[in-house]
């Protein structure tokens, strides 16, 4: 920034993305650890939805990848950055570098070494169980 000029660069949705990320959380969390012996070439997030609804979740997904369950929702292992451009319907929550609060353990793992639920169907499939439009559905607005 030079002086006095008041110009400023505007923030790209890169930065804005960054930033959020790193926002402190609202407790402690701790990483969902992947099983021994898979490998997350593509980094690993969680994707949390109430446990009421995980298993109306596991007959609508082509794969379930490594899911792992708390007191009150279950986490899925998600590719990382599988909320960019997306934002996850209601009552679902992402969890960025799968940083999650409590416990959880796991409750199921897949045959293979790969430990993802491709996210766009987990996408699709929350938003049907939870009666919601595709973000890239919804009509724009002026």
């Amino acid at each position: 920034m030079s002086g006095g000029t008041g110009s400023t660069r505007p923030l790209g949705l890169d930065t804005l993305v960054r930033l959020e990320r790193r926002r402190p959380s609202t407790g402690p969390a701790g990483r969902l650890p992947l099983p021994e012996g898979m490998t997350a070439a593509l980094g690993w997030d969680a994707v949390a939805v109430p446990a009421r609804l995980g298993p109306l979740l596991v007959p609508r997904l082509p794969r379930v990848g490594c899911l792992y369950a708390g007191e009150a929702h279950w986490w899925w292992i998600v590719p990382s950055d599988s909320d960019y451009a997306l934002p996850w319907p209601a009552p679902a929550r992402y969890a960025p570098g799968a940083l999650v609060p409590g416990a959880a353990r796991l409750f199921h793992r897949p045959e293979g070494t790969i430990p993802y639920t491709p996210p766009i169907p987990l996408y699709l499939a929350l938003c049907k169980v939870t009666g919601t439009t595709p973000y890239w559905s919804r009509p724009l607005s002026a």
